[in-house]
């Protein structure tokens, strides 16, 4: 199944963007190759960039201490597990804590580095991180791995408390959502949203075999899906036939 998602907010849009960024960090830096580390320099400064945000900090803490509010109601109930709700209180208190005590925008750190603000200027540009543009990079790239690998690192835990927080608000998050079958007649699906609810997040996965992608559009009263057919050329065209999927709602 192929997962889609779509975000309600423009709080969980930046959620998701960052927490795709973060995984795509985490898998380019345990890589080898020069090209790999370049990306993975490039995929840090668009999470500062999206971290720039004078709000984010003070969204992802409410979130948290929302979160850790909702939890503490579940205490005593006997369908909850405690070792498993007072585990995820801790790793709360924890991100909490640890983004808490940071100052400043998060990655603000990195942009007081005049080295890592002068590769970032040139990345903008087509080819602009040439070896004869930026020699100090050229050599930092002809390093041994380990030596990017650790430099990396260094830079990236200045944003772990941030990582660590997408990652467990957008689970539980997930969580609250619960698949349910549904059906696209001739390509199009519609549904009202109940009243009462806000919902923050839809999940839609679909048979890869279909051919289909969905095209969703919502808001908090309704919500749309339209099937698209994949051409061989990349075009997206409407579908007319009847197409199943699993639908989840995530408030």
């Amino acid at each position: 199944m192929i997962l889609y998602e779509y975000p309600f907010n423009e709080r969980i849009r930046t959620y998701l963007r960052l927490e795709q960024l973060f995984r795509r960090m985490g898998e380019l830096i345990p890589r080898s190759h020069p090209l790999d580390h370049h990306f993975a320099l490039a995929t840090l400064f668009e999470i500062i960039e999206v971290g720039a945000r004078t709000d984010l900090k003070t969204d992802v803490l409410k979130d948290i201490d929302k979160q850790k509010q909702l939890l503490e109601s579940y205490r005593r109930n006997p369908a909850i597990s405690e070792k498993a709700l007072n585990a995820v209180l801790a790793q709360l208190e924890r991100c909490f804590a640890a983004l808490n005590e940071q100052t400043g925008r998060s990655g603000q750190v990195l942009t007081e580095n005049d080295w890592l603000m002068s590769i970032r200027s040139r990345m903008g540009i087509p080819g602009g991180t040439c070896g004869f543009d930026l020699p100090s990079y050229h050599a930092w790239q002809c390093a041994e791995p380990g030596v990017r690998q650790k430099a990396l690192q260094e830079w990236t835990a200045t944003l772990a408390p941030l990582a660590e927080s997408i990652y467990i608000l957008m689970q539980l998050l997930r969580d609250t959502g619960v698949p349910q079958k549904m059906a696209a007649l001739q390509g199009s699906f519609q549904q009202n949203l109940p009243q009462g609810r806000t919902f923050q997040l839809l999940r839609l996965a679909i048979d890869p075999t279909l051919g289909l992608v969905p095209e969703i559009s919502g808001n908090r009263l309704r919500v749309s899906v339209r099937m698209l057919q994949m051409q061989p050329d990349g075009q997206l065209l409407p579908s007319t036939e009847d197409a199943a999927f699993e639908l989840s709602l995530c408030a």
